[in-house]
């Protein structure tokens, strides 16, 4: 390998990680195995290239894998994470936790990472704000918790082991994209790589790359950009006192010079500790071993006994991509947009765009849907991607204000929360990720556009299910949920609808109803009328990537129209 590696240059860090401390993550390095392309000299044609492995990236190739979609995975790399050096990401969503249920890592994740519901907000020593998400009608019903703490080079790890087990999606290492070109035929990629130089052509090409994309100069894409002064320092520690497995933050510590602080519980009783800094902080200094035990004891007490496991600097911006899809080249992930951590709506973004292109891209080219139907890849998740920003710039602005007015609104909101319960909505470290909904889409009804949680509901046998289990057997087609009796009529239509579309059905019943329809489940607490956002004697047409594409109540021709419109082709039910 060594002579092999020649003029292969090692990957570089980002963001700072060259001032990181500690000992380090070990993580799995994967082996170089020279590209066919090599061998044969031949430029080979693929469906879908994937470029970067990281979160975005290895969650599309292991969607395409569980369609059946043939596609081809360059890193530059050989591992997940940053080198070992960052545990990165670490919060996981709802929503997240339900797609990885649906590609079969989820179990996985739940051993190692730990659940939470809880969040605190202190300014000071005073609390000022606190949630229970358990508590709310956005989590309480799905068989996923509301978050999961884990370290995000776990998730890439176990979606490599899946995509290598589930196979039809080729992960190549040590593989460097150098140019990119396409035309009305192909996509065209350069490659390096330790072994030699390739070129390789592609229907569909994804960026997963990260905020370094190069592909933004290549296609020449626009990006609206905001850089702000926010320093922080991370530091992933192990010591020997037990805070509670909650969320807190604080706006004002005491113990951090009246800056903010972030403190999470991660896998392998790791504990994520993030601290404001001044604007001007010089990054190598504030990651410096003995500083940063230095300001552990002030938070934690001399008497503590810390491990550190990690520590480095951080700069937070938010930008975002104009255009999500150029041609034949979708953006997804940091290489689309970047965010400030704040809520989680970073990693976990781009986990949904993942899922949102995955099952279009099977859709058109398994011949179920025209190419139309990829347009509105950009319609949903460049809408998500404006929300977050948008979310995420609010609080960065309340964490760090402006002298002036925004000053004046954070020291009164604070005040005010200190005394009134009223007030405590006011204070903003972060408002929690939830799904995205979509109101802009071409391919979602008014009706429609709103998540499905992974709510349960009982089988035909009475064995349980969950809304994963339905989506999986339609493998990739809508789905088509029937609350009630329709009546002989409106089950004929169905039955008609289902031979001339890519679709599946089910019957939804009571506890009581006699069945109309082979394919039926029963839902006893009305979960799933509730997940679908419907009642009474309705029907809901599901999307594979669990969100409603239109609702209604006949089964008629709305019921056609909206099948034709979620798969891109609205005018042939004209």
């Amino acid at each position: 390998m060594d002579e092999l590696r020649t003029g292969y240059a090692d990957t570089t860090f980002t963001n700072g990680y060259e001032f990181a401390g500690g000992r380090g993550y070990e993580l799995p390095e994967y082996p170089f195995l020279e590209p066919v392309e090599l061998r044969t000299g031949e430029v080979a044609h693929h469906p879908v290239v994937i470029v970067g492995a990281g979160l975005a990236g290895l969650t599309l190739a292991c969607a395409l894998a569980r369609y059946g979609v043939p596609a081809v995975l360059l890193d530059e790399d050989n591992t997940v994470g940053v080198k070992g050096a960052s545990s990165r990401g670490i919060c996981y969503t709802q929503k997240s936790l339900e797609i990885f249920h649906r590609l079969g890592v989820y179990e996985r994740i739940a051993r190692k990472g730990v659940q939470w519901s809880v969040g605190r907000t202190f300014a000071g020593h005073d609390e000022v704000y606190s949630f229970d998400l358990r508590q709310h009608s956005a989590y309480n019903l799905s068989s996923q918790p509301p978050f999961i703490n884990i370290q995000q080079f776990y998730i890439e790890g176990y979606l490599v082991e899946q995509v290598q087990a589930l196979g039809g999606v080729e992960l190549r290492w040590h593989n460097r994209v150098t140019a990119f070109t396409q035309d009305a035929q192909r996509a065209t990629l350069s490659v390096s790589t330790p072994a030699g130089d390739y070129t390789i052509t592609a229907e569909h090409v994804v960026d997963a790359t990260g905020c370094r994309s190069p592909f933004r100069q290549w296609v020449g894409a626009s990006v609206t950009a905001r850089k702000g002064d926010d320093r922080w320092c991370i530091a992933d520690v192990r010591f020997t006192k037990r805070p509670p497995a909650e969320r807190h933050t604080w706006i004002e510590a005491p113990f951090n010079e009246n800056r903010a602080v972030w403190q999470h519980l991660m896998g392998d009783d790791v504990w994520r500790i993030d601290y404001q800094m001044p604007p001007d902080a010089d990054p190598e200094e504030v990651s410096r071993e003995e500083v940063v035990r230095e300001r552990l004891a002030r938070q934690f007490g001399a008497d503590c006994e810390i491990e550190i496991v990690w520590v480095g600097p951080y700069a937070y911006r938010s930008e975002c991509i104009d255009a999500m899809r150029h041609g034949r080249l979708f953006f997804m992930g940091d290489a689309a947009k970047v965010v400030s951590p704040f809520g989680a709506r970073g990693g976990n973004t781009g986990i949904a765009d993942a899922d949102n292109l995955a099952w279009k891209l099977a859709a058109v080219l398994q011949g179920r849907a025209p190419a139309t139907l990829l347009d509105s890849y950009h319609e949903e998740r460049h809408e998500a991607a404006r929300q977050n920003v948008q979310v995420t710039n609010r609080t960065a602005r309340f964490l760090r204000p402006a002298e002036g007015a925004e000053r004046l609104f954070r020291d009164a909101a604070l005040g005010l929360a200190r005394q009134y319960p009223f007030a405590r909505q006011l204070v903003n470290t972060g408002r929690m990720a939830v799904a995205n909904p979509y109101t802009r889409s071409s391919v979602c009804d008014s009706t429609g556009g709103q998540s499905v949680q992974n709510v349960s509901f009982a089988w035909s046998d009475g064995s349980t299910g969950v809304v994963n289990d339905l989506l999986l057997w339609a493998a990739g087609r809508l789905l088509l949920l029937v609350f009630g009796d329709p009546g002989r009529a409106g089950l004929a239509r169905v039955r008609a609808l289902v031979q001339a579309a890519p679709l599946r059905c089910v019957q939804v019943l009571g506890p009581h109803d006699r069945p109309g329809a082979l394919e039926h489940v029963r839902d006893p607490q009305g979960h799933l009328q509730g997940a679908c956002h419907v009642f009474g004697h309705a029907w809901a047409l599901v999307r594979p990537d669990a969100y409603v594409a239109a609702t209604g109540e006949s089964i008629d021709a709305v019921v056609v129209e909206a099948v034709a419109r979620a798969l891109g082709a609205a005018g042939a039910a004209e």
